[in-house]
């Protein structure tokens, strides 16, 4: 990449420590939003059960949680840029904890909308978080590793995937005498969770993070940053992406319960969750390695591609194959996010913060594609099991978007060039 496009970045050997320190804790946020959204997944049965809904109303746990990503990534975005990264991250990890205590009067009450309005207050300190952390773990080093460090993230972020599931299936769902007997099993697990996330909040309260870009001369970039092609097209194909992932996730316990399928029962099906969630934690630890020495931009398309023939399994086939093929290809969504999002903003320069600030929103795909596969899934003529072609087409987008729709063009490069001259005069 050209010099003239990376952040200042000192080469002490003081601040480099700085930087592994600050990615070790930033790690730590990874951990605490993967075990959250991966939690879910298994309250969308445990609600259908409780509440008697069909698949279109209990995805409404995946629109209020995703929804948040869409709503208030700006404000995040704005607020953050008033108070820096420290008092953001704080703050987001105060209001995880809020919204993980108002389980409790949600389950007292057994109120569907108090649960949904609960998930978006986590999912908006969630959104703080995350505004914070893509974008920050993406600088703290070199550029051309940067997609390295992402994925070694997401890595641990799908260890919390793979743990909390296996935890909520043994702790939450199951055979009770009540609703309200139902209800109250998340009580426990979210109120560990709002222990855990004032306590990390106290920990960025008292240290120091390192600052490793200029941010004056990013403020004077006018302009709208949605005008570079590798951005917009980006924005898309993370929205589907993680679109296609929630999905997947989310309807593992009804598609494993189709008799045509496996037949197993909610609780059963449930501890196959991890085995989805611990694909992405194996492919990311291993991504961060093979990154090193390959392009993000040919792995996406053999992960997109992988994906693609693996969903075209679940569809055309039944019983086992049908389920494994389903399962596997959590291993292959792995690399998806952190590739995406580097290419995304690579050679954007001083755009950078401002391109991560619009990549945040791509979440709300998890919001809108569960809605609409649950529609599909509650269709007598498509069903479940058909349900999940819409997934399949978002990885051929992905997959578009890694063979040629990255790319940036020489007229681009340019004007980014030329910005940031400007910018600095």
């Amino acid at each position: 990449m050209d010099n003239t496009l990376t952040a200042t970045r000192s080469n002490s050997p003081s601040q480099k420590d700085g930087y592994k320190m600050a990615f070790a804790l930033m790690t730590s946020l990874f951990f605490m939003w993967g075990a959250i959204v991966s939690l879910n997944d298994i309250l969308i049965p445990h609600f259908k059960g409780i509440f008697n809904m069909n698949y279109t109303q209990t995805m409404l746990v995946q629109f209020s949680y995703f929804g948040a990503y869409f709503t208030m990534s700006i404000p995040a975005s704005i607020i953050i840029g008033k108070i820096g990264y420290k008092k953001g991250i704080v703050l987001g990890l105060a209001i995880v904890g809020i919204g993980c205590l108002m389980f409790l009067p949600a389950a007292y009450f057994v109120s569907y909308g108090l649960f949904l309005f609960g998930l978006f207050v986590m999912a908006t300190g969630n959104v703080f978080l995350q505004v914070v952390g893509n974008p920050y773990v993406s600088i703290l080093g070199a550029p051309e590793t940067a997609s390295s460090r992402l994925n070694f993230a997401q890595g641990v972020n799908s260890l919390a995937t793979t743990l909390a599931p296996l935890m909520g299936a043994y702790v939450i769902l199951g055979e009770f005498d009540s609703n309200q007997q139902a209800a109250a099993t998340v009580r426990g697990p979210y109120i560990g969770l709002a222990i855990a996330a004032f306590a990390i909040a106290l920990v960025f309260f008292f240290i120091k993070l390192p600052t490793p870009m200029e941010n004056d001369r990013n403020k004077k970039l006018k302009g709208n940053v949605l005008k570079f092609r590798q951005l917009r097209l980006g924005v898309i194909a993370l929205t589907l992406y993680v679109g296609a992932e929630v999905t997947i996730g989310s309807f593992i316990v009804g598609f494993l319960g189709e008799p045509s399928i496996a037949g197993f029962s909610a609780e059963t099906a449930a501890k196959y969750i991890p085995l989805y969630w611990g694909g992405l934690m194996v492919g990311r630890f291993a991504g961060s390695a093979i990154l090193q020495v390959i392009k993000a931009e040919k792995v996406l398309v053999w992960a997109a591609l992988a994906a693609g023939v693996l969903l075209a399994v679940t569809v055309l086939t039944s019983g086992a194959v049908s389920m494994w093929a389903m399962l596997l290809t959590g291993l292959f969504n792995s690399i998806m996010w952190s590739n995406i999002f580097a290419l995304a903003i690579e050679g954007l320069g001083e755009y950078t913060i401002k391109a991560a600030g619009i990549l945040v929103m791509a979440p709300v795909g998890g919001a809108i594609l569960p809605i609409l596969q649950g529609v599909l899934a509650d269709s007598p003529v498509v069903g479940l099991h058909l349900s999940y072609i819409l997934p399949l087409v978002c990885y051929l987008f992905i997959l578009y978007y890694g063979l040629n729709g990255h790319k940036m063009t020489q007229e681009e490069r340019l004007a980014v060039i030329a910005d940031m001259q400007a910018a600095g005069n």
